[in-house]
């Protein structure tokens, strides 16, 4: 028995047996010695494509780690070439396990690049389209059961959750207001700006009420404050159920028999749908007001002829089709955010990636239901 024997550094010597290959592994095959055995087993794995049978004889091994058990299945592999098959020999009862739970490892396949083909474009269109279907598909459901848990809530007013919907209001509407407020002033500031300075042109300075009245009351003023909403509390409500789901707590709660759709996702529903017509009020007065006082700074337009314009350009019907667009876009940003939220998954990486779709589809489908409405109200006069 050699000195290497002895104190324990690991070998792997080739003896031939007749018509066989033996590759004898002695020593201690443990994460300790990982660059000598690097280099044993990448030697022996250059006696790939041998006609002879090959087995690798792992009796003499002393110690035995994941690592190890790593490289000698994968000198198998690489030995398995054909008909040719390496096969281990001399596995001890304690080491079967572990080399047997390293065998059932997939070798990740190589991911080659490929030429851009007609079909490989196709496949691609395909896969994008079937996504679009599933997103719907999970949004209905959403949809559904949101609708099934506030139906059961009216059935027993006692499982509301008054607490959770109040906080919820606090976060969403309260903290909102300070950023709502200033980015619509600057707006409405901005578009005033642009408005005389090019409404100057034709002497037609007053105009710039028509359109600041009309376009802050039914398009802008809503619009933008559904944008701001999905960006701070859709992404927020994705990332709070994202970590409750990374954290197991939302199977806790179906283990003790609640419904996290009724406990989680409908008080936050409540209060977006709540909380986005406040909101899109107080952001369309603060744009009226940084429009006039825009007017009268930069444009000269008096604040009492500013009101007497606005009050003869806009009506009751401008106010009331912003506020009806509100609600329905605070439950498409709700559904879409709780949808993502629930989608995911065990990594960091999954909350991110989720998130990042939650305000992303979130700002599309605002967007696509005010188109929606635009047509709506204008097929029916208002």
């Amino acid at each position: 028995m050699g000195a290497d024997t002895l104190s324990g550094d690991p070998k792997l010597e080739r003896i031939a047996k007749g018509n066989a290959l033996a590759l004898c592994a002695t020593g201690t095959w443990t994460a300790s010695f990982a660059p000598a055995l690097e280099r044993m087993v990448a030697d022996a794995e250059k006696l790939a494509g041998s006609p002879q049978n090959i087995f690798i004889d792992v009796s003499e091994v002393a110690k035995l780690d994941t690592f190890g058990a790593w490289l000698i299945e994968r000198l198998r592999r690489s030995l398995t070439k054909g008909a040719v098959e390496a096969q281990i020999a001399g596995l001890s009862a304690n080491y079967s396990s572990l080399v047997d739970e390293v065998r059932r490892v997939r070798a990740t396949p190589v991911v080659e690049s490929s030429a851009i083909t007609i079909t490989g474009m196709l496949e691609q269109i395909g896969r994008a389209v079937a996504g679009v279907g599933g997103t719907f598909a999970g949004l209905i459901d959403m949809l559904g059961a949101v609708l099934a848990a506030g139906a059961h809530v009216l059935l027993h007013p006692r499982s509301f959750r008054l607490t959770s919907t109040v906080h919820h209001m606090e976060q969403v509407c309260w903290r909102a207001v300070p950023i709502i407020v200033l980015i619509t002033f600057l707006i409405g500031c901005i578009i005033a700006q642009q408005g005389i300075f090019h409404f100057r042109r034709f002497g037609a300075d007053i105009f710039v009420v028509d359109m600041l009245g009309v376009l802050v009351l039914r398009e802008i003023g809503v619009l933008l404050v559904a944008i701001m909403v999905a960006g701070r509390s859709g992404s927020a409500y994705t990332a709070e159920l994202g970590s409750m789901k990374m954290r197991e707590e939302i199977d806790a709660l179906r283990t003790m028999g609640f419904d996290p759709i009724e406990v989680l996702v409908l008080p936050r529903m409540l209060a977006l749908v709540l909380a986005l017509p406040i909101l899109a009020f107080l952001g369309a007065m603060a744009a009226l007001y940084g429009g006039g006082l825009v007017a009268w700074l930069y444009g000269g337009v008096d604040p009492e002829a500013f009101l007497l314009r606005l009050r003869d350009a806009i009506s009751i019907d401008h106010f009331i089709v912003g506020i009806v667009k509100a609600p329905v876009m605070a439950a498409v940003i709700g559904i879409v955010a709780c949808v993502e939220g629930l989608a995911v998954q065990g990594s960091a990486e999954s909350l991110g990636q989720h998130t990042t779709a939650s305000v992303v589809k979130g700002i599309f489908f605002v967007i696509v239901m005010d188109g929606v409405f635009a047509i709506f109200f204008a097929s029916i006069g208002m």
